[in-house]
């Protein structure tokens, strides 16, 4: 079997084009911990866009908490504005099962309720487990399910990809 090549600088490219195409009036990135965090901190400087983007973690509200409790201090959430009637943009990395997601919406709720809440991801990889898709994908991929894909981010803020054996 051959490995999978993907391009993660060239599909960044494909989703700040996406994500432009999305923007509302007043929108908050809020990229998801941590391959989201990274590209919604690059799509914000791209952008042009005021202020910060937020951070928001699924640590606390994800359905296995029990087996994996929380993992390192890093993954706090932040959101340096207000939640309330804002259209927020959610920024992941890759889309699998949903669950995720559905955690990270939970904890946005705890700060307020915002007008809209939007998903643009760089991959979905389908495997969907919950009623949840990407407003925008720059692309889409099939894996086995043993198989996870992961974004690094060098020194220099360049992103590739890697694919291994879940754990």
């Amino acid at each position: 079997m051959s490995a999978l090549q993907l391009d993660a600088e060239a599909l960044y490219t494909e989703l700040l084009a996406g994500v432009r195409r999305l923007l509302l009036p007043d929108v908050a990135l809020v990229g998801v911990w941590s391959g989201g965090a990274w590209l919604a901190e690059r799509l914000q400087r791209d952008l042009g866009l005021p202020g910060k983007h937020g951070v928001i973690s699924s640590a606390l509200h994800r359905d296995d908490f029990g087996s994996r409790g929380l993992a390192s201090g890093h993954d706090a959430t932040s959101l340096p504005f207000a939640v309330d009637g804002r259209p927020i943009l959610l920024i992941d990395d890759v889309l699998f099962t949903g669950r995720t997601i559905r955690a990270v919406i939970n904890e946005l709720y705890d700060f307020g309720r915002p007008s809209s809440v939007r998903l643009a991801v760089l991959v979905d990889r389908g495997g969907r487990e919950l009623p949840i898709e990407a407003a925008y994908a720059a692309s889409r991929i099939v894996l086995p399910a043993t198989q996870r894909l992961s974004l690094t981010r060098d020194d220099a803020g360049g992103f590739t990809f890697s694919v291994r054996e879940a754990s």
